[in-house]
């Protein structure tokens, strides 16, 4: 059978860390009703990194323990139960995965269309029907990397180390562009230093608020718990590429924030009529000026391509779990000779395809982001859980800083989702409202 490397394990979380998160939070943060301090700011993102490696270090506990593919799906089934572990699974294909990639899909397409010389809005008309010409790439996207990753586990594996080192490299690049046009632009003059005002923001309610959003661009640390059971020596790559990829992330993220204040203004990163804006492109642009910008734009449209093919890894393996435990959906859970899970990433496939071609998909991860960070506190509460069973084996992996590191995680996710609630009481309706379906099919398939 053949294995992910750690190599490959560590991109993964990389690639499914930074995505559009990292270029769109900063805006909202910069508002008067945000926290607009550069100071607090980086350090809600260390913050952010912080709470990231909690978790990763305790997953790395849960996951060599339970030993299975699929992340929350197996973890909580063997936890808790496996109608818990069912639904998870169940939100996990349809917006954990299926509607983040359908958003990363239309991102690189936004990316990419000015490149062939056309507006945001262009269409292109089939038969009696008109179709975005975003859309469109964001759909050729999404088949090229679905071609790939049904080559097997070591061409796909291949392909995601090589498309991240793109995107790192991109970064990197982006990263030394305000000193490489010093003189050619002028910069915000930032004060990055504490002052009064930066700790009454950090211990205001706004920072709670702009936490759910860094949570948002962290989300993805979790990523190569998915495969743990098609890892090489999972004992000691799972951890690695757990901490490793999300200490690799944190620190792009400071540096990213870092530029973009140093280089543009709040009113400059500000979004315009709370539209959401790409820090990236407005930035750039400053920098550089509108034509380099335009390439930079399109090429890292490529790198965008990394979230995707690593989401293709890792969210069919959710679903090939699934297929190996319920008969009903043992169709799910062939593989290819390359060891691909062909159905389930044909299956990911067309719902993503499918919220691409629909305006729902971002009320999805809205009401469900919710749901998805139950799931990942349950799964580091499952520490406790597992230390009271004494269910460690010989390859289990414990948990760094037990037991401050999972409570830290803990209360700060249970303060994120307070004010979700809060704030809008009816994201915990549509939440529940959103497990019902995974109830009822998993009742059904039980009893066939």
């Amino acid at each position: 059978m053949q294995k992910y490397t750690r190599s490959v394990a560590v991109n993964m979380v990389i690639a499914n860390m930074i995505g559009t998160g990292i270029f769109t939070s900063l805006g909202f943060q910069v508002l008067d009703n945000g926290i607009p301090d550069p100071f607090a700011i980086l350090v809600i993102w260390v913050l952010g990194g912080i709470v990231s490696l909690c978790g990763a270090t305790a997953y790395g506990e849960v996951a060599t323990t339970v030993n299975k593919s699929g992340g929350e799906y197996a973890f909580l089934s063997e936890l808790y139960h496996p109608l818990l572990g069912f639904t998870s699974g169940w939100i996990s294909m349809v917006a954990g995965f299926s509607a983040a990639i359908a958003g990363l899909a239309l991102a690189t397409g936004e990316y990419f269309i000015p490149l062939l010389g056309m507006p945001h809005d262009a269409t292109v008309a089939i038969g009696s029907l008109s179709f975005p010409v975003s859309k469109i790439v964001a759909t050729i996207v999404i088949l090229l990397v679905v071609a790939i990753q049904l080559r097997g586990v070591r061409f796909g594996g291949m392909f995601q180390n090589i498309i991240t080192y793109l995107k790192v490299g991109l970064i990197a690049v982006f990263l030394i562009m305000p000193f490489v046009f010093a003189g050619q632009y002028e910069p915000s003059g930032v004060n990055f230093a504490p002052s009064e005002k930066s700790f009454d923001t950090i211990f205001g309610l706004p920072f709670a608020g702009a936490l759910v959003w860094v949570m948002f661009s962290y989300s993805g640390w979790n990523a190569s718990s998915y495969i743990v059971g098609n890892l090489e020596n999972p004992r000691k790559n799972l951890p690695y590429s757990l901490i490793v990829g999300t200490l690799v992330v944190t620190i792009i993220y400071l540096l990213l924030n870092t530029v973009f204040m140093y280089a543009a203004t709040f009113d400059e990163l500000a979004p315009t009529d709370f539209a959401r804006v790409d820090i990236g492109n407005v930035v750039a642009t400053k920098i550089m000026g509108e034509k380099i910008s335009l390439i930079f734009s399109g090429v890292f449209s490529i790198a965008l391509i990394s979230g995707i093919s690593a989401m293709f890894i890792a969210g069919p393996k959710v679903i090939e779990q699934i297929g190996k435990d319920y008969k009903a959906f043992k169709v799910l859970g062939k593989e290819t000779s390359g060891g691909a899970p062909r159905n389930a990433i044909l299956l990911m496939c067309a719902v993503s395809l499918i919220l691409i071609y629909t305006s729902s998909f971002q009320g999805i991860i809205k009401y469900i982001g919710i749901t998805l960070t139950l799931f990942s506190l349950l799964t580091v509460f499952g520490v406790f859980i597992l230390r009271r069973r004494k269910l460690s084996t010989e390859n289990t992996v414990k948990t760094w800083g037990y037991p401050l590191t999972p409570i830290i995680f803990i209360v700060l996710m249970i303060w994120m989702i307070t004010f979700f609630v809060i704030d809008n009481p009816m994201i915990l309706v549509w939440s529940l409202g959103s497990m019902l379906p995974a109830v009822v099919i998993y009742y059904v398939s039980k009893r066939n």
